[in-house]
């Protein structure tokens, strides 16, 4: 282990507190981190994976480098570098390419030709890389020497990495890949899968935290909408479901729908108009039924057998 990070010491005593609950989750992350083993989050979208990997970056401790001018020891604050997963990626965009005019002026097998990609900005730091199960197979293999010997090959080139940074990937196993991982990239990775929010009370707190407020929202009503996104969840009419983004979704437009109406308080009617809009995008019915109804149809007619069910009454708010 490397000294210079004592991560023992602070990665422990650190709390990652911009994720509510996920205790499991978060025990994983940084057992791989104080090891600096590199980790892939699995899990639906909108479940929190994004801010799971910046919350990481916080709790590292400083790294002491040598400023090359000076020659003097200085602390630098760990860095977070994201690269999103596109089947357009290109290795030159990770690990970096030949800048001509510098190969110019230079030598085309100069250092100073070479322009520095991602990976090596990531030094000290974090390299997130978001849904890396989008990236091809040619960025993979890229990516499988600059993860296991600290060293990228370009054209004629070998270039020695000084990035000792920690790789966390995440992925969405419900999205079809570019290519499929092959089993050589995962072997360099720890899997750590993410599901939505044990229980409502923390999908509520999250709500309530992460949600822009502009009118108010009765406590109860609030409680068995959430309790509906989670009902769906489990459906097992459902190929895709909505994550903790619909809850977010609903909070905030029931208000705007109260607000727009001169209301200073959600009712259900503002929760029922926001729901095809803000769910019927973030589910996916089974082949048995969406030939039958769509999928607004659907969530039209579960919210108002729910709402019948709740005895949530359709009354205006003050």
């Amino acid at each position: 282990m490397n000294n210079d990070f004592a991560y023992e010491k602070e990665v422990v005593s650190k709390k990652i507190e911009e994720v509510i609950g996920q205790e499991d989750v978060k025990k994983q992350l940084k057992s791989a981190i104080l090891m600096r083993r590199h980790v892939i989050i699995v899990g639906p979208p909108g479940i929190g994976k994004t801010t799971l990997a910046r919350s990481i970056a916080r709790i590292l401790p400083k790294r002491k480098k040598v400023n090359e001018e000076t020659k003097e020891e200085v602390e630098k604050e760990p860095v977070f570098v994201r690269v999103q997963g596109s089947p357009d990626l290109t290795a030159e965009d990770l690990i970096g390419d030949i800048d001509p005019v510098k190969a110019l002026k230079y030598g085309p097998l100069s250092k100073e030709a070479f322009t520095p990609g991602k990976l090596f900005k990531a030094d000290g730091g974090i390299l997130f890389f978001d849904e890396v199960n989008r990236c091809s197979e040619k960025l993979q293999n890229s990516l499988l020497q600059a993860l296991e010997e600290r060293k990228a090959t370009i054209g004629s080139y070998d270039v020695d990495l000084d990035a000792d940074f920690i790789f966390i990937g995440t992925m969405n196993p419900e999205e079809a890949a570019t290519e499929p991982l092959s089993d050589v990239f995962l072997d360099r990775f720890d899997l750590i899968y993410m599901k939505p929010p044990a229980s409502i009370d923390e999908e509520l707190e999250i709500v309530d935290l992460k949600g822009r407020k502009l009118t108010g929202f009765p406590e109860d009503l609030l409680a068995k909408t959430i309790a509906f996104i989670r009902n769906l969840r489990s459906s097992k009419d459902l190929e895709k479901h909505p994550s903790v983004r619909a809850s977010l979704g609903i909070y905030e437009r029931a208000q705007s729908n109260a607000y727009l109406d001169k209301r200073k308080e959600v009712n259900v009617n503002d929760v029922q108009e926001a729901m095809v809009s803000v769910l019927s995008h973030r589910i996916r019915l089974k082949p048995s039924l969406k030939y039958l109804k769509s999928a607004s149809e659907y969530v039209a007619e579960q919210f108002s057998e729910f709402a019948e069910d709740e005895k949530i009454t359709k009354g205006g708010g003050p």
